[in-house]
């Protein structure tokens, strides 16, 4: 059978500019072939048996860099074997990225191929800057060129005195290296050395800077400040827009790039607010949950419920509720095994995923920790009561101590594991390594602990980043196995919570230092 190929743009840099169909295409391929700059999150989502192929210059992954030619020879072999082929690329694959001549290439050997547009730089990277391509009463036209043409043409292709008076506003990729001769040609033909001009690095990822003055001082501006590629350079009156419309580098997290140890299927929602106030996230599933198939104890269990022998059901993460109703769900229950008896959440985000089962959380205490649930329980418990927990293996036992010693009768029964995943992609252990992250946030004490695990004599790396706990047990986990306390500690002890005393310590403690990353005069 022969394959198919899609011709991914995977945007301008930030992993979430991926479009849908472009990250619905990424997750079912059997082969990625991918450039430079292609965000680690997103090849971090592949399939853990996907093939993935580097052939961009320098960057990581493989020998690369490969030739076009060879690159196209790549994907037809790749399709040939009957494989779904991921070409990712970044920003728009048919804007200066070549992706033409790889669906010719494939057209002309006969085989199925689709293109997934991107969000090409050329727009998305201006935007973050607060620099809007057209805007109405200023700019009504926009030109893309290239700054980097191919070294086999005889001449240049861009014709800048044309250029100079065809557009209100002209936006050049991939001309770092010959910006002084852009700007020359550009002035020479008639465009004012006053002209408001800007160049943006790495747009809308953490690394983003900019650099707004005029044509005629951009060139060595961008030089002082010694950025290079991959940048953006924009050129006309909208460019003054930016001191009011800028809005990325104000957000309260900008820049910061930020661990997230949360099981994969748990971290969007960290991972979403984190993104909302301008932070990187980087997904590090250090855990993941194992149902136990058969839990000792359980069927009795359930044989109580059924007969009404409970008084209290407690859940004390969300993972627990998801993996008891599906051991209820194996045995033909579903909520109305709960008819009759009041059930306690540690928390909202357990309460949340008790609603998502047709179930109302009659207890959730004001703190939000094991400790301020047992507190809430005591009160509401009598002498004699029985109290089921379903729980993890690794739980802390203090719930079950602290109910029998006011006379209830607890059945604790182990439900699931946690444990380190087997295919934690490597790359992303190497970026904490090397100390390109700024942050790391951790959920509970298992999350610091495999973590501490998977760095092995490299935990010390972990000295010289900022951590987030979500609470004060997990706090107390990174003392003991990591050895340090954390610099936050969130009061409310949920995600929303964790956000928003990462933000309180950024701005207050590093914000003067490097927030903003821009270099306007």
């Amino acid at each position: 059978m022969t394959g198919k190929v899609w011709l991914v743009g995977a945007g301008p840099g930030h992993p979430d500019l991926i479009t849908w169909a472009g990250l619905q295409a990424l997750l079912q391929a059997d082969v990625v072939v991918y450039d430079r700059l292609i965000p680690l999150q997103l090849l971090s989502l592949c399939r853990p048996d996907a093939e993935l192929v580097y052939v961009g210059k320098g960057g990581y992954g493989g020998p690369g860099p490969m030739s076009q030619d060879a690159i196209n020879a790549l994907l037809v072999n790749k399709a040939r074997e009957g494989k779904r082929v991921v070409r990712l690329k970044g920003g728009d694959p048919f804007v200066f990225g070549r992706g033409g001549e790889e669906a010719e290439a494939l057209a002309a050997a006969g085989l199925d191929y689709a293109v997934i547009p991107g969000v090409t730089s050329a727009i998305a990277v201006p935007a973050y800057a607060g620099i809007p391509v057209t805007h109405r009463g200023i700019s009504s036209s926009v030109a893309i060129v290239t700054g980097h043409e191919s070294p086999e043409k005889d001449e240049p292709s861009v014709n800048w005195g044309r250029l100079a008076n065809a557009a209100d506003t002209i936006v050049v990729l991939m001309g770092a290296k010959t910006l002084p001769q852009i700007a020359r040609e550009l002035m020479e033909h008639g465009m004012s050395p006053l002209t408001p001009a800007a160049v943006i690095y790495m747009g809308t990822t953490a690394q983003q800077r900019t650099i707004s003055t005029t044509l005629g001082d951009i060139a060595q501006r961008v030089a002082e400040a010694q950025i290079g590629p991959p940048s953006v350079l924009v050129v006309g009156k909208v460019v003054g827009l930016r001191p009011r419309l800028a809005w990325a580098e104000k957000l309260p997290l900008f820049g910061l790039r930020v661990v997230v140890t949360r099981a994969r299927h748990q971290a969007e929602a960290l991972s979403t607010l984190l993104a909302w106030e301008g932070a990187e996230p980087w997904v590090l599933p250090v855990i993941e949950v194992e149902t136990l198939p058969c839990p000792e104890g359980l069927g009795e269990a359930f044989q109580r419920l059924k007969e009404g022998g409970y008084s209290w059901t407690v859940f004390t993460s969300a993972n627990a509720v998801n993996v008891f109703f599906h051991h209820l769900a194996d045995r033909g229950l579903d909520a109305r095994a709960l008819a009759g008896v009041k059930v306690a959440a540690v928390g909202p985000g357990t309460s949340q995923a008790l609603a998502s089962k047709g179930i109302k959380a009659d207890l959730i205490p004001p703190v939000f920790t094991v400790e301020g649930l047992a507190r809430a329980l005591v009160a509401s418990l009598r002498p004699g009561e029985f109290v089921l927990w379903p729980s993890a293996q690794e739980a802390n036992p203090f719930l079950a101590q602290a109910l029998s010693e006011v006379g209830a009768q607890v059945d604790r029964i182990v439900i699931y594991k946690v444990r380190v995943p087997e295919n934690i992609p490597p790359e992303l252990l190497e970026v904490l390594r090397r100390g390109e992250v700024d942050a790391v946030t951790f959920t509970s004490g298992s999350t610091v602990r495999h973590l501490a695990q998977l760095l092995g004599p490299d935990v010390h790396v972990l000295e010289k980043v900022v951590i987030a706990c979500i609470g004060p047990a997990t706090a107390r986990a990174v003392l003991e196995v990591i050895g340090r306390k954390p610099q936050v500690i969130a009061s409310q002890h949920t995600v929303a919570g964790l956000v928003e005393a990462l933000k309180a310590y950024w701005t207050s403690t590093r914000g003067g230092d490097d927030h903003g990353r821009a270099d306007d005069r």
